[in-house]
């Protein structure tokens, strides 16, 4: 029977922190609350198929409940498993404007959590894996006091931890906090994240790449020349890439994550600045790709690196096997870059 068999995430997370003597065990109590949000999203995403056999078709279900999108119970599963633990000092959601402060009646903590709570949430009526996405930084202002957007906008290096979860045939955690990547599978019978994959490393050279082909036309001509490159075979025997696109990125990028690959979603001259998130979607997934053995930039820089300057910043993203991040890198510079494409 494999050592790592039974143990469990808190197990995990309190085993890494012994060999921190100085940590105090509330990024610990804090990821723990995390995954019981994830395993109450889990049972909810799994009943949703059932919402028109139930009749739950209106704006209140059989029971006189209100009815919520499935993205938005996730978003206020999230917010109230978090706001009451005393381990932060702010929230941010994609789903909100700004920032979610926590209630003056709870303790103020330390960290800051900033979380994408159903990634992928359109796939959820054909059956497609989605997931949550979530970050976590040290508090920039004083100690006691609200959390403020300050917090909030720190560079993507500034994370303390970072992590997703998968809601698909199973569902999965995978998180790091700094000291590579591992991964948990729900097991419904015990109700605990159970290790699966542990010191997950992305294969350095890629199989697989993953965008919206349906783009093409708009796209950057370096990034045309790079898809035309790995549907290419050669001489030398290199074989061409498969495409495998979900066009949720939480699931392209855990695939791509376990077989090698490359996710893109690129400026292009209709969304100059890109359309995925920095704070929300890319800082995390990069941060878990880097801790990973993988890359992340946006096609001029590291997307760890990038200075937010709000909330909503959205960014381009090439992430996945260092090897395909390199060649994209190379074929997007041996291009005039389109100056309305720059970031």
């Amino acid at each position: 029977m494999p050592a790592t068999r039974f143990m469990t995430l808190q197990r995990h997370i309190l085993e890494g922190e012994k060999r921190h003597p100085e940590a105090t065990g509330e990024l610990s109590a804090l990821l723990s609350d995390l995954s019981l949000a994830a395993k109450i999203i889990s049972l909810e995403v799994n009943k949703a198929g059932l919402v028109d056999i139930l009749g739950f078709t209106g704006e209140n279900n059989i029971h006189g409940e209100n009815v919520k999108k499935l993205d938005m119970f996730a978003h206020d599963m999230l917010t109230r498993a978090m706001d009451h633990g005393g381990h932060l000092c702010v929230m941010a959601s994609e789903e909100e404007e700004e920032i979610i402060h926590i209630p003056k009646k709870h303790q103020i903590g330390k960290y800051v959590l900033i979380f994408d709570p159903l990634d992928g949430s359109s796939n959820i009526d054909v059956n497609i894996s989605i997931g949550t996405i979530f970050s976590i930084y040290h508090r920039v202002t004083a100690q006691g006091t609200p959390g403020t957007l300050r917090d909030c906008l720190q560079k993507g290096l500034k994370q303390v931890a970072a992590g997703y979860i998968v809601y698909g045939s199973s569902t999965i955690l995978v998180y790091t906090a700094g000291e590579g990547v591992h991964g948990f599978t729900l097991d419904p019978a015990f109700g605990e994240f159970l290790l699966s994959y542990e010191d997950m490393k992305i294969p350095e050279k890629a199989k697989i790449y993953s965008l919206n082909e349906g783009n093409y036309k708009y796209w950057h001509p370096g990034l045309k020349k790079y898809i035309k490159y790995v549907q290419d075979a050669d001489n030398r025997g290199r074989e061409p890439y498969s495409a495998r696109y979900v066009g949720s990125m939480v699931a392209d990028i855990h695939r791509n994550l376990i077989y090698g690959g490359i996710f893109i979603y690129p400026a292009d001259k209709r969304n100059p600045k890109g359309k995925l998130r920095l704070m929300y979607e890319c800082n995390p997934m990069a941060f878990i790709i880097e801790q990973a053995g993988g890359r992340a930039i946006d096609g001029n820089k590291r997307i760890l690196e990038i200075n937010p300057e709000s909330l909503h910043q959205r960014v381009p993203i090439y992430i996945g096997s260092k090897d395909a991040v390199d060649k994209v890198e190379e074929f997007l510079r041996a291009e005039e870059v389109i100056p309305e494409m720059r970031i």
